[in-house]
């Protein structure tokens, strides 16, 4: 079990984020895809899309492990009207925030596999590899459950010299 993290997280200011966007995803394996072009769409928009494979992988990762870990069973895996996962994407001048909310109130685990080629358990491994930072925190105030955040930091664009 892993405490929560706030550390590393920009501040939830709205009035300091450049941009953000977000979607509601179906409790439905397919909402992976959705979340990966969804992202391709407002990083293209953003200009930043040089940076979508990384954010890419983590945000489907963050999914999946929402989709298979946050969800209680009898949860229904066909669209609903209140889908139970967000995917949130926030941006600063020089960072980005994926962050994947879901009602569970479990923090999430990381499994101490030495099984590499396993085709599950490696999620909070990539997300850790690939993100600049990376942690959760419980909900507060009338929502429930937790938040599970990526941070990447930008480049900035290298200045044009005019001679």
């Amino acid at each position: 079990m892993l405490e929560p993290l706030r550390q590393g997280l920009p501040p939830l200011d709205p009035s300091a984020v450049s941009s953000a966007a977000s979607c509601a995803l179906p409790a439905r394996y397919e909402a992976v895809r959705e979340a990966r072009q969804f992202t391709r769409r407002t990083l293209d928009q953003w200009d930043i899309g040089d940076r979508f494979d990384d954010v890419c992988l983590v945000v489907s990762e963050l999914v999946t492990n929402a989709l298979r870990h946050a969800l209680p069973a009898n949860t229904p895996r066909v669209p609903e009207q209140n889908p139970p996962v967000r995917l949130h994407l926030m941006r600063w001048t020089e960072r980005l925030v994926c962050a994947v909310r879901d009602p569970s109130h479990d923090s999430p685990i990381a499994c101490e596999s030495e099984d590499f080629s396993a085709e599950s358990g490696r999620g909070l491994f990539l997300v850790d590899s690939f993100a600049d930072g990376w942690g959760w925190h419980p909900l507060a105030g009338t929502l429930s459950g937790k938040v599970v955040w990526a941070l990447f930091r930008l480049q900035d664009e290298p200045a044009q010299n005019n001679a």
